[in-house]
């Protein structure tokens, strides 16, 4: 399970790749080395009024009645805890350039995942939902997103088994999975070709701080 991603793209890059034309993220660092759940991160979405708009939303759809914590994957996109919020009008794009995988071992070793070497911006096949209650101490009404997983590819698999983030790489991708029927965006809850991936670096809490392989 993905709970720790990266996005060290500039807002900028992130409008131009996904031909948003509203941004109303508020004033924020250049980068985001390291996103945790139920932080603020940027996303893309087809708002109410037909903007394609760049905004904030909190990682973690509210729990199951008995869960505690905040649901930041999705892989049952079957169960009715889902299926209404992957309407076109409930989905995202969450712009990331690299994600993080834990090793099952004692300790705990981090490996991050890229398209490349250079951390090309891609995106999470995301959802989002509008949400009242508290979160981080903030009472009110909050949009919260989540994203959906696959099985693991074999570049993702050698490190963690169970799942992988569902991955969008191409322009057409992404208009897919902001505008297309329920049917046809869930064609694209698959894992990425081994050969358009790889580990970029290990050891690091942030993206960028470890090792890089050769």
């Amino acid at each position: 399970m993905c709970n720790l991603y990266s996005c060290v793209k500039p807002r900028d890059t992130i409008g131009r790749l996904f031909r948003t034309t509203r941004d109303s993220t508020p004033p924020t660092p250049p980068s985001f080395p390291g996103i945790f759940p139920d932080t603020l991160a940027p996303v893309v979405f087809n708002s109410a009024d037909g903007e394609r708009e760049l905004t904030f939303m909190r990682w973690g759809f509210p729990p199951p009645p008995k869960g505690n914590r905040p649901v930041t994957n999705v892989r049952n996109v079957k169960s009715s805890f889902w299926r209404a919020w992957l309407k076109p009008e409930y989905r995202v794009l969450v712009p990331v350039t690299s994600f993080c995988e834990y090793t099952d071992s004692t300790p705990k070793i981090p490996h991050w995942f890229a398209l490349n070497d250079e951390r090309p911006l891609f995106a999470f096949a995301g959802i989002w939902r509008p949400w009242t209650g508290t979160r981080k101490n903030e009472t009110g009404e909050h949009r919260l997103f989540s994203f959906l997983t696959t099985e693991s590819n074999g570049v993702v698999g050698p490190v963690h088994q169970k799942a992988m983030p569902v991955l969008l790489t191409k322009s057409e991708e992404y208009e897919t999975w902001l505008t297309a029927s329920t049917e046809e965006a869930l064609n694209l809850q698959r894992p990425l070709p081994d050969q358009e991936m790889s580990i970029v670096g290990v050891g690091a809490r942030f993206d960028g701080e470890g090792p890089r392989l050769p």
